[in-house]
This record gives C-alpha cells, sequence and structure tokens, in this order.
C-alpha cells in the first residue's frame, strides 16, 4: 500500500497523480480510429452511432457480471472490483473492457463522495466522471423538465386531450438531493401563470427517461420507448402518453448525444464505458444497454456491475436488462467485505477495527442467501472477498473455509491496494467458471405470469420472503394495469438497499416477514413496473454532514474532497 506521510493516499491522491493515455490512443487500442470517437477534452470521448453500428458484424465476447451482498456503511467496494477485475485479466493478456453506470451528483455530493472505484483500481478522470461527465445526466435533466413543461402548457392551452391535472403522474427533476423538493405547488400567482396544481421532483437517476435511455438499443427504440411513457390520465382515468402530446421527436433530439457511450480509461488504461445511471432501489440499476452491447463488439471480456445487492440490481439485470437486451451473463462475481459480513452479523460499525469471528459467522447468512438467488438464476458465480486494511487472518481464513465447504469458487481480492495484480486470482477463478461451466440462465419468473405472480415471486425466491401484502391502493392498480394491458411487463421493485426486507434496520437474513407493496407505478416506456414498498424516496435528501462538506478546488482547477 503507498503512504503519504504514514497515512494511506486518498483515492483522489492516487487518481491525480496517475498518468493518462490520450481517449484518442485508448481508442485506438479497441480497434477505433479517431473518427469512431468524439472528443470530450483530451481523456473523455463519445463513441458515434456510425461506429457502432460498423460493429455489428462481429462477434460477441464473454460478460461477467459484478454484484454484491446487501450494502452496509462499512463499504463492499463493488465498483473496485469490478475495475480490478478487469484490470487483472488485461494482465493476464485477456482482452478486456469495463461497462459501468455514471455517477449522480446527488449521492456524490451527499453520502458517497465518488462512485468510480477507488484506491489504484479506479476509472479516470475521477474528477470529471464524478461531476458533470461528458453532460448526459444533465441532458436527461433537460428532457425530463422539457416534457413537464410541455404537459403544464398543454393544460393551460386548452387542454385538448382532457388531462386531468389531479392525476398528472410525470414530477420534474433534478440530479441533487433536495428533500424540499419532494411534494411543491405550481401554478400560482393568477391565470397568466398557468393551472394552479400539486407537483414534485424526483432525482433525475430516478427518472423514467433515464431507464427509458438506458434500455433503448438505438435511436429508434429510444424515440419508440419515450412515446410510450405514461404521463397523466384523463377525465376517463384513461393513460395520456408521450405520444399523446407529440413530444417524443424534440424529447429524442434533446438526447441524441447522451446516447452515445462514454469512453475513459482506468489507472492502468484498460477501456471502460461508463455510461447511463439508474438508481437500483428504485429503477433497474444496470449501465445503458447500449454501452454493454458496445464493449461486448469491443473486447473479449466485458466486465459489468449492478447496483446495490444482488437482491436488487443483479435481480433486475437477469429480468429486466438480459430479456431487454438479449444478453446474459457468462459468470458472475459476488462481492463481500468482511467488515460488511461483521455488520451483518451484529457488530456495531465503530467496532468493525475488531476481530470478531463470532459476528462474521452469524453475518454469512447474507452472503448465503445471495448465493440462493443466483443459484435460482442458474448462473456460474465466484465469490470476490474485497480485502481491507482492517480484516484479520483468522477472519479471512474463516471466510474462505466456509466459501470451500459451500463448494463455491472463492477469492481474495486485494485490488484497491494493488490494482489488477490485486485481482489476479479472481480473475483466474472466473475464466475457470466460465471455461467449465455447463449452467444455463434462466429468468426468475415468465412475463406471461401475472403482475401479482411475478412480485411474490421475487418477495419469496429473491428475498425470502413468506408472503406479500398489497394495500387496497395497491391491488386495485394490479387490476387496473392488467385491463390496460400492461401485465406482461416485468417488475421492478423499488426496495431499501440495506436489507432483504422492506425495513432497513433488519440486517442478516431475516426470517419470517412479509413484504409490503404500498403502491404501484406504470414505466411503459422503460417497459417494466415499479413495484415501491416501504418508504423508498424517488428524492432523497442530504445527511446532516455532507461529503460536500469535505470538497474544494486549487488555484490550479484540482479537485480534492471528491473521495
Amino acid at each position: 500500500m503507498t503512504l503519504t506521510t504514514g497515512k494511506l493516499k486518498t483515492d483522489m491522491e492516487i487518481a491525480q497523480e496517475s498518468t493518462l493515455l490520450l481517449i484518442s490512443e485508448i481508442a485506438h487500442r479497441i480497434g477505433l480510429s479517431e473518427e469512431d470517437i468524439e472528443l470530450y477534452g483530451k481523456y473523455k470521448g463519445k463513441i458515434s452511432y456510425e461506429a457502432i453500428h460498423n460493429l455489428n458484424k462481429l462477434d460477441d465476447g464473454k460478460l461477467i457480471l459484478v454484484t454484491s451482498i446487501n450494502p452496509t456503511p462499512a463499504g463492499e467496494g463493488k465498483s473496485t472490483v469490478t475495475v480490478g477485475l478487469a484490470d487483472a485479466l488485461n494482465q493476464l493478456n485477456k482482452h478486456a473492457m469495463i461497462a459501468m453506470r455514471e455517477p449522480s451528483l446527488g449521492p456524490v455530493m451527499g453520502m458517497k463522495g465518488g462512485a468510480t472505484g477507488g484506491g489504484f483500481s479506479q476509472v479516470l478522470p475521477m474528477d470529471e466522471i464524478n461531476l458533470h461527465f461528458t453532460g448526459d445526466i444533465h441532458s436527461i435533466t433537460t428532457a425530463n423538465n422539457a416534457l413537464a413543461a410541455m404537459i403544464d402548457n398543454h393544460i393551460h392551452q386548452g387542454n385538448e386531450l382532457h388531462i386531468d391535472p389531479r392525476r398528472i403522474v410525470w414530477k420534474r427533476a433534478l440530479d441533487m438531493n433536495d428533500r424540499a423538493l419532494r411534494n411543491i405547488v405550481i401554478g400560482l400567482g393568477g391565470p397568466v401563470q398557468g393551472v394552479p396544481r400539486e407537483d414534485g421532483f424526483d432525482i433525475t437517476v430516478a427518472s423514467e427517461i433515464m431507464a427509458v435511455l438506458c434500455l433503448s438499443n438505438d435511436l429508434g427504440e429510444l424515440k419508440s420507448r419515450l412515446g410510450q411513457i405514461v404521463v397523466a390520465y384523463d377525465f376517463n382515468r384513461q393513460p395520456v402518453t408521450v405520444k399523446d402530446l407529440k413530444v417524443e421527436g424534440a424529447l429524442t433530439l434533446l438526447l441524441k448525444d447522451a446516447l452515445k457511450p462514454n469512453l475513459v480509461q482506468t489507472i492502468e488504461h484498460t477501456p471502460a464505458l461508463i455510461h447511463g445511471g439508474p438508481f437500483a432501489n428504485i429503477a433497474h440499476g444496470c449501465n445503458s444497454i447500449i454501452a454493454t452491447k458496445t464493449a461486448l463488439k469491443l473486447a473479449d471480456y466485458v466486465v459489468t456491475e449492478s447496483g446495490f445487492g444482488a437482491d436488487l440490481g443483479a435481480e433486475k439485470f437477469l429480468n429486466i436488462k438480459s430479456r431487454a437486451a438479449s444478453i446474459a451473463p457468462d459468470a458472475v462475481v459476488l462481492v463481500a467485505t468482511i467488515r460488511a459480513l461483521k455488520m451483518h452479523g451484529g457488530q456495531r460499525k465503530e467496532d468493525l477495527q475488531i476481530e470478531n469471528e463470532e459476528a462474521l459467522k452469524q453475518g454469512l447468512a447474507n452472503l448465503k442467501k445471495h448465493m440462493e438467488t443466483l443459484d435460482a438464476f442458474n448462473v456460474s458465480y465466484v465469490v470476490a472477498i474485497n480485502r481491507f486494511v482492517s480484516d484479520t487472518e483468522r477472519e479471512i481464513n474463516l471466510l474462505i473455509s466456509w466459501c470451500e465447504e459451500e463448494g463455491v469458487p472463492v477469492s481474495l481480492a486485494d485490488v484497491w491496494a494493488k490494482g489488477g495484480r490485486g485481482g489476479l486470482d479472481l480473475a483466474q477463478k472466473v475464466l475457470s467458471v466460465m471455461e467449465n461451466s455447463d449452467k444455463k440462465f434462466t429468468p426468475l419468473y415468465d412475463l406471461s405470469d401475472s403482475l401479482q405472480k411475478k412480485i411474490e415471486c421475487i418477495a419469496e425466491k429473491v428475498y425470502g420472503a413468506s408472503g406479500v401484502d398489497f394495500t387496497v391502493k395497491a391491488k386495485k392498480q394490479l387490476d387496473e394495469y392488467e385491463k390496460n394491458g400492461w401485465g406482461s411487463l416485468p417488475i421492478c421493485m423499488a426496495k431499501t438497499q440495506y436489507s432483504l426486507s422492506d425495513d432497513p434496520v433488519r440486517l442478516g437474513r431475516p426470517k419470517d416477514f412479509t413484504i409490503t407493496i404500498r403502491e404501484l407505478k406504470p414505466k411503459i416506456g422503460a417497459g417494466f413496473i415499479v413495484a415501491l414498498t416501504g418508504e423508498v424516496m424517488t428524492m432523497p435528501g442530504l445527511p446532516k454532514h455532507p461529503a460536500a462538506l469535505n470538497m474544494d478546488v486549487d488555484a490550479n482547477g484540482h479537485a480534492t474532497g471528491l473521495f
């Protein structure tokens, strides 16, 4: 590990001391010419539509999905393992790329402080990626709010579609955690200011337009999906869509550049496509289809990740994204940390530096449940132990021995401190799993199942719930959505990331609990139905001490405090 005056270097310091290659050179390494890349400065670029089209004749590489146990404040380092694994594969001369999500400014300024990996397993330039990057999320914010403006203007100008102002379901968006905007009133000030009504804001990464962009294979599909978005209901309670408003063309125009994948690099110069960023506890939590499929054409191995634990991100990747993209992972990496497992076993965060084999043993129940979930999808996987400096040899040996007793491949990954070199064993085990597995991925439910049956399937098979309770409102919505012809869509569960249950304080592997579905939301453009559980918010708030308090910039424009 690298030290500065006796202390570990920060991610920001490591990133700023790294040498970047021109993005044109990174493009050349994966077979792209300068004409195939639209430059955003020296170290960022977008891949052109023409280049993507020309790649269609190439065969696909192998896809590796990285997921994890339920996250805790102790940290799991899923993105760090994703980057380190790809770097390790390249050290083994396997021609690997990365496909990851873009960070949202809200969590960056709020709790996380950064979302590009850590230590010597980072994607660069980390400060630019974590801030405005290439403007994709701002484009989605603009398109979202342009649609909101069109809806209110339509009502103000005579309301030809007979939209019921009380039943407008489209909200405005902002890429920031801002609880004060969850519920607002607009249109005040007299007739010329519009029609007064209640409204609210979602964080941009929870906008359906983000999900639509990430699930579209090309511009034509993007326009079609945008047109299908349900924005309101009329006075007869019939859905009103973007296509009814005739603005799908304008929205597509606003998003024409945002749909192009962004090319960057890791510290070790592994090519990375960072594109799209839907929340995993609200939306489907995966990077864009177009980025993943482009990477599969450009590399022999693509390492991608899904948001939060296997109960959210991986479930949605396998039930939603895999269907929309017609892809399936050739192997899965299930990331766990000893720190997080000890928290799931009852140890307090402030005591995690203390060796505690008993808490670790208790926390293994959470890892076991996620292993069972991956088994239910019939995918091959490797458990990656993301090493932290506080892990003791006895704790490490206990976890490795337990995995071996379960008959599961396991690897101790030290990629934070050593980069790709610390992930060589993990890379070799993943390659072995792919070469020797005869498993055939199978989604967890059939699309022909009823919406209720799909929800119950996820709750019982993935979360381990004993049953599902539907509120009166949710039951009515189930009937309504089936009548509207939406019953064949997959389910996107909105649930806390911290627990297998819908109660964030129930860590480990809860028993004898039910999942409560309080409300459903149709995301017809995205192509799924959202089922809301617990108290999941679509507009988060900032914590008492936001990460932004630690951020600054020096006289030369160098960022500090991002992580």
